[in-house]
């Protein structure tokens, strides 16, 4: 018997291929878009210009950063954020910077032509939040270019007591180096210097002669400026060193036979005539304190004791006594930080007291 073939299944499973090859087709059509709005997303858009921004910072490649579209800024820029005088750059390099990590896109909103991008991060280890504006600045290709409406630097404006050195994130600096003022900049004159957001400075002081705990600032908003007073205490090293002195000098002003050594904070004042020439001793040393006292140090008044012994000749009769008594009286002084980083010391003037 022949066998007689039929086209009809062979045609319904054409057909069934054909549709299935038809919904393939219109699924990948229908993927394109979402594709590339991921894309623009991930690597295109605002959102991903910022985050290559902190991707820099968080590298420590402070140049880099610094060549973003729209970081850097002129003297006008500054002026219309209402930022004055010239801010040193020295904190815009990767020694300055700490670490910045788990930064995470929280929101991106359009508005006017530009867009809000708002971003979470750790910044050293302390969590923040800041908005940036970024907008297009034309085109390569068929991608967008962006660049930063409003910059992501920030000030940081230190006032530093009692020291002109100091550390940022243990970046060392001293005051006199980074001051549009040079060697002549006022010890309490503001320094401003320019930072990046986000970014946390920790600014601490260790020197021979001060110290303070650190001081942390969050900088996480665009052109904002930030003041930062940051008040020393004298380390244990530079007080016994002022102790020393005073000694020194309290001990020279005793050799002086005298009742009133000339510029020293004792002295004793008789109603009659002396017959023997005073010989003072120290019986009893100041324990000296230093205290700040704006950009330098003064020595807060304190008890010491002096010994005096001498002859006295009475003015009524003329009889000769001998005198030995003690003579207690405050030691109190500034301290000045000379510009080659010496102290200079002064106690207070004489104190007078009587004896007949």
């Amino acid at each position: 018997m022949e066998q007689v073939e039929t086209t009809a299944p062979r045609r319904a499973r054409l057909g069934a291929d054909l549709a299935w090859l038809a919904l393939v087709g219109i699924l990948l059509l229908a993927a394109i878009p979402a594709g590339i709005s991921t894309l623009y997303q991930q690597f295109y858009g605002p959102s991903a210009f910022v985050t290559r921004y902190l991707d820099l910072l968080a590298e420590g490649r402070a140049a880099d950063a610094l060549h973003v579209p729209g970081v850097s800024i002129d003297r006008d820029t500054l002026q219309s954020a209402g930022i004055t005088g010239a801010p040193s750059e020295a904190m815009l390099r990767p020694t300055a910077l700490a670490a910045l990590a788990d930064v995470h896109v929280e929101s991106e909103k359009a508005h006017d032509g530009a867009f809000d991008v708002t971003v979470s991060y750790t910044a050293g280890g302390h969590p923040g939040q800041t908005t940036f504006t970024v907008e297009q600045d034309g085109w390569v290709g068929v991608t967008p270019n962006w660049r930063f409406t409003t910059s992501p630097l920030a000030v940081v404006e230190l006032t530093l007591l009692g020291s002109d050195q100091f550390s940022v994130n243990d970046f060392e600096v001293d005051r006199r180096q980074i001051s549009a003022a040079g060697a002549d900049a006022a010890p309490l004159d503001p320094l401003p210097m320019l930072v990046f957001t986000p970014g946390l400075y920790s600014i601490t002081v260790d020197t021979a002669i001060s110290e303070s705990k650190g001081v942390a600032v969050l900088a996480d908003t665009p052109l904002a400026t930030t003041p930062v007073k940051v008040q020393t205490t004298a380390t244990e090293e530079f007080v016994a060193v002022v102790q020393q002195r005073v000694e020194e000098f309290l001990t020279q002003c005793a050799t002086q036979e005298v009742l009133q050594p000339t510029a020293c904070p004792f002295g004793l004042t008789v109603q009659n005539r002396i017959a023997s020439l005073p010989h003072w001793s120290i019986t009893s040393q100041p324990k000296i304190t230093v205290a700040p006292d704006g950009a330098n140090w003064r020595i807060p008044p304190t008890q010491a004791v002096a010994h005096v012994e001498l002859d006295i000749k009475s003015l009524f009769d003329g009889k000769v006594s001998s005198v030995s008594e003690d003579v207690p009286f405050l030691v109190d002084g500034t301290i000045t930080i000379l510009p080659d980083g010496s102290a200079s010391i002064r106690v207070g003037s004489p104190t007078d007291v009587s004896a007949d």
